[in-house]
């Protein structure tokens, strides 16, 4: 089957929505919407300007806010962190650097028992948690990496994350992506589950340290559609190009998808995770040189500089529990590459 017809058969049946976004050179090669925004008789079609809880994906546009942020001298990638971080002062996290929690190696746990924990709680937990390797040491997925970065971030600027990171969306040209939407936005998000408690969740975080913390952190919480997702991706590729890379400059772009954290299964850049086996969610057919990241909620978005090429898979995965998307964003990847990317060469 073809990518079309891969999303096609998942709907109804692993998600009731889908958005599938193939960019090729910096132009749009397919773009189609699958299904509706939730599974009762009256639901709107999804449409390919339908947002989503993006998940994790939030965590490559706060990683951009950062590099911008780097790109203005505001930090150094490769300095201590405590000048915003005091509480590291005259502790083993005293090292750790901004490149160790973009790369999530900074030693820090992936996450923290949201159940016992609020708000700013939650921030001071992610500050204080306890370490599970030395900085620099290893690669840990990470939560509380981004979460510390967010407050590092917001304590540099003086502002909260959510107005840093909405200037990042503008100069990346994402007018339509935004922490907690507008709630008359309804009929534009796909609802993200069904839940006894809350009914059918449409535009509330799924994340809940996210939702504990009004909607608003480093790690999870955007809501968007396929088209920033793709903008994002599209600007790092820009800087392959040789181009403009939203706001950012082409060097460090490029510097931030290389690899900054050895893993034998998923490799780390800045912000970024990139192909390391055949078995990653990007398949068998994009280079070694192709980055992106996923998300819980049934999001995912890769991009493979050798051919130009950026996939975006936007679905509501978890709406009927919570299997793996794992096998279908390979396939799609695999037919994508085989439709409209031309053959890479060897990484």
């Amino acid at each position: 089957m073809n990518a079309d017809e891969l999303v096609a058969a998942g709907c109804g049946q692993r998600f009731t929505a889908a958005v599938l976004r193939i960019e090729r050179g910096g132009r749009v090669v397919f773009e189609r919407a699958y299904g509706t925004l939730d599974d009762t008789p009256a639901a709107h079609a999804t449409s390919v300007t339908t947002a989503f809880d993006l998940a994790s994906l939030t965590k490559v546009f706060v990683a951009t806010a950062l590099l911008q942020a780097v790109d203005r001298a505001d930090l150094v990638l490769d300095a201590s962190l405590t000048p915003w971080l005091p509480e590291w002062r005259g502790t083993p996290r005293a090292t750790i650097t901004a490149r160790m929690l973009l790369a999530h190696t900074a030693g820090l746990a992936s996450g923290a028992d949201y159940r016992t924990l609020l708000g700013e709680r939650i921030e001071s937990a992610a500050l204080s948690c306890d370490s599970v390797g030395l900085p620099g040491e290893r690669v840990v997925y990470s939560d509380l990496g981004f979460i510390v970065l967010g407050v590092l971030l917001s304590r540099m600027q003086g502002r909260g994350l959510g107005t840093i990171v909405r200037e990042t969306l503008c100069a990346l040209g994402c007018a339509a992506t935004a922490y907690r939407p507008r709630n008359d936005a309804g009929d534009a998000i796909a609802a993200t589950e069904y839940d006894a408690w809350r009914g059918r969740v449409r535009g509330a975080v799924h994340d809940e340290k996210a939702y504990l913390m009004n909607g608003v952190a480093g790690h999870a919480g955007l809501f968007g559609p396929a088209g920033d997702v793709a903008a994002v991706a599209e600007a790092y590729l820009a800087a392959v190009r040789g181009g403009a890379a939203g706001g950012l400059s082409p060097a460090l772009a490029r510097e931030a998808i290389a690899e900054h954290g050895a893993d034998p299964v998923l490799r780390r850049g800045l912000g970024w995770a990139l192909k390391t086996t055949d078995d990653n969610s990007c398949g068998a057919a994009l280079s070694f040189s192709t980055f992106g990241h996923t998300g819980f909620t049934g999001t995912s978005v890769w991009a493979d500089p050798q051919r130009d090429l950026s996939i975006v898979l936007l679905t509501n995965a978890v709406y009927y529990g919570r299997n793996d998307l794992r096998d279908l964003r390979a396939a799609v990847c695999d037919a994508a590459a085989l439709e409209y990317g031309a053959c890479a060469q060897s990484a």
